[in-house]
């Protein structure tokens, strides 16, 4: 029963603590959405602007000009391209579940970021729940991934090996599996998907787990790149279950 009720409380943490995220993913893209497509329009319209008469600018307009483009640039906006590319949105579903996925892992790369009083505050309180939740659940993986390092070691125990040294094989198991997992396959695929080379991508899995997030390098931003639907969402749920293999290490 104990084994039965352990089970059933993993199951509702972990579908609830998905339905946070998208619960919050779909209120991040419907708070935000509208106001980034009047930026775009906005910066569209500047940049034509400034197409007609960068000429005649004054050097006070060229720096007005420059200030704007920044802050474009800043909040998400790259006036690049024709029209049709304004159609595709920092807010659609994916971006927001990962928006939402690195605010409760406390991750904040800070090139995606609510600029709507209301997206504002929802954040404020989306993390003060969040975040929590995002112990807990982490907390609760890790534990699950204990419960194999017990398997592991009872097996070798039963093998004639003494524990000292069941102890070193569970850790380094664990630890050249998450490596394997977690690290240097992950790369291989943000190589081959953004474009980056390997070293690049094992310094942002790194960053990424590690929660530092500088910010420098984040998937799915590559101009002129096709990413397929959910990729995004894809990479957040890796972040997630990464945390949990950091925090299983950290127990043994």
């Amino acid at each position: 029963k104990a084994m039965c009720s352990g089970k059933l409380q993993t199951g509702l943490l972990v579908a609830g603590y998905f339905v946070y995220l998208l619960v919050g993913a779909a209120v991040f893209q419907a708070l935000e959405r509208t106001a980034e497509k009047q930026e775009k329009m906005a910066a569209a319209q500047m940049k034509e602007a400034f197409l007609q008469s960068f000429r005649q600018l004054t050097v006070v307009e060229m720096e007005q000009f420059m200030k704007n483009l920044t802050e474009a640039i800043q909040n998400g906006v790259y006036p690049v391209g024709n029209e049709s590319q304004f159609e595709e949105s920092n807010w659609d579903f994916s971006n927001s579940f990962f928006f939402a996925g690195t605010v409760v892992s406390t991750i904040g790369y800070g090139t995606l970021h609510p600029r709507t009083v209301g997206g504002q505050i929802f954040c404020v309180f989306f993390a003060l729940f969040g975040i929590p939740l995002n112990i807990v659940f982490l907390h609760r993986v890790g534990k699950m991934l204990s419960l194999l390092c017990k398997k592991l070691g009872k097996f070798l125990y039963e093998k004639g090996m003494r524990k000292k040294k069941i102890k070193f094989l569970t850790l380094l198991f664990f630890l050249a599996t998450g490596i394997l997992v977690f690290l240097c396959l992950p790369s291989v695929f943000f190589q081959i998907t953004e474009g980056w080379s390997y070293s690049e991508g094992i310094y942002f899995a790194f960053i990424t787990l590690s929660t530092i997030g500088f910010g420098d390098y984040v998937v799915g931003k590559q101009s002129g790149r096709n990413y397929f639907s959910y990729y995004r969402v894809l990479v957040a749920i890796w972040i997630l279950f990464g945390l949990a293999w950091i925090a299983l290490l950290f127990n043994l």
